[in-house]
């Protein structure tokens, strides 16, 4: 009985991991959020990431931290957006 809790113990903490996106989505994530900036470049405060379109890879960026997505979308935090450009 205690080895069964011991290994429960262990698979619960992964939930807290961010979940693995795919490159190009990152990528294609990367570049609606960098055109986005050029565009407007008189953008005040600070984007979450971007919503995109796993199949289409259209997107756009989100400001709130919650964001409520279609079942094709998946959301793409600003911080992997960065990692994944520099």
């Amino acid at each position: 009985m205690y080895a069964l809790k011991q290994g429960q113990a262990k698979y619960t903490n992964q939930r807290n991991q961010p979940a693995l996106i795919d490159p190009a989505i990152v990528k294609a994530a990367g570049q609606i959020y960098h055109t986005y900036c050029e565009v407007h470049p008189e953008m005040t405060g600070q984007p979450s990431g971007v919503a995109i379109n796993r199949l289409h890879h259209r997107g756009k960026v989100i400001f709130t931290n919650q964001p409520v997505l279609l079942p094709e979308e998946c959301f793409v935090p600003l911080n992997q957006i960065e990692s994944y450009m520099y």
